[in-house]
């Protein structure tokens, strides 16, 4: 049996506009944007509440595989989160250089863009966004080493 497609048919912009807190809202509209320039690929919605850009295959050593957003950002009550699938270890010496953030294993947390440096955020996205598009993905974040 074939697993079921997460994409929906939400608008992403419409989304954003409806996010609550006016910094979260404010930082979607800027990843919309950024996201978008950066992988050449129009916004989808994911699961709900993930805005996603492309997408990649993934199969793990244990035989499960499927497929995800290559981008994507969720405006959460916290944070907005910034996944990075290929695993934050991939980007070490770029995230000394981003400014404020939280780390998990395979995304960042970021209270407020305008304290980030989008320059060093884009091409963390980028490198990871040509990661796992360049053909099937079989590492979990939480085993990249970077």
């Amino acid at each position: 049996m074939a697993p079921r497609s997460r994409w929906e048919d939400t608008d992403p912009a419409r989304f954003v506009a409806a996010v609550e807190n006016p910094v979260r809202r404010r930082d979607a509209g800027t990843l919309l944007d950024l996201l978008g320039r950066v992988t050449g690929q129009e916004a989808r919605m994911w699961a709900g509440s993930v805005v996603g850009f492309g997408e990649y295959h993934y199969r793990y050593a244990s035989g499960h595989e499927g497929d995800a957003p290559a981008a994507g950002f969720a405006p959460r009550k916290a944070a907005t989160v910034v996944y990075l699938s290929d695993g934050v270890g991939a980007h070490e010496a770029d995230l000394e250089r981003l400014g404020p953030h939280r780390r998990g294993v395979g995304c960042l947390y970021l209270k407020d863009l305008a304290q980030i440096d989008l320059t060093v955020l884009e091409s963390i996205v980028r490198r990871s966004y040509e990661s796992l598009t360049a053909g099937t993905f079989g590492t979990r974040a939480r085993e990249a080493d970077g």
